[in-house]
């Protein structure tokens, strides 16, 4: 499923305060883990894209 930056970043934040609280089976603990990491991923991505599209209109591309 598709989810846009601030979906993702919410999402991240609640994985941040489940593994804050501590209390997690070491298996869900891994598995917050590796979904915060791919959110990590994902909203750098649409950063990168949103910069490059600013530069673009600064530059006059269109």
């Amino acid at each position: 499923m598709e989810q846009n930056y601030e979906k993702s970043i919410a999402r991240l934040e609640e994985i941040v305060k489940l593994l804050e609280e501590g209390g997690l089976p070491l298996e869900k603990t891994v598995e917050f883990f590796s979904e915060g990491t791919a959110l990590i991923s994902s909203c750098t991505k649409y950063l990168d894209d949103a910069e490059q599209r600013i530069t673009q209109l600064l530059n006059g591309d269109k």
